[in-house]
């Protein structure tokens, strides 16, 4: 779990210091705007914007059982922020698993990707889709889709 948070609270210290080095030097509007664009960031590459994740094989048989794809992502991964952002609410409707909390779900996505821990990688119907169209993956939540 903690290898999740690094990247954001590296970014929040970050900003913190360059925050405190423009307020020093007078500018605090400058520093409130780093600061606020900083926390942003970290935000952003938290877990917290994520549905919360489950292992890769729970994620398969609920798949099975409903239907709905199985997203395979990691924190930090620009194309998975871009996804979830995209996706909007109905990003919860998906199944999500972390590849860095699941080796059976790195493995998956290394299997679909001749070795490459490549994410997102959306599995529909137990075939892999690497890096999709966030427009195509709602649509695989659609009733006709």
């Amino acid at each position: 779990m903690m290898r999740a948070w690094i990247l954001p609270m590296v970014l929040v210290l970050s900003g913190s210091a360059v925050a405190t080095g423009q307020f020093l030097n007078g500018s605090p509007a400058m520093a409130t705007a780093l600061l606020l664009a900083f926390l942003v960031l970290a935000g952003v590459n938290s877990p917290v914007i994520f549905p919360r994740s489950i292992g890769a094989q729970e994620a398969q048989r609920r798949s099975a059982a409903d239907g709905r794809p199985v997203v395979f992502w990691r924190p930090g991964c620009k194309f998975c922020i871009r996804l979830r952002l995209r996706l909007g609410r109905s990003a919860r409707r998906l199944h999500w698993v972390n590849i860095w909390h699941d080796p059976a779900g790195a493995a998956a996505v290394r299997t679909a990707n001749d070795g490459n821990e490549t994410v997102p990688t959306v599995f529909v119907a137990g075939r892999p889709h690497t890096n999709p169209d966030p427009r195509w993956v709602r649509e695989q939540l659609s009733p006709s889709g």
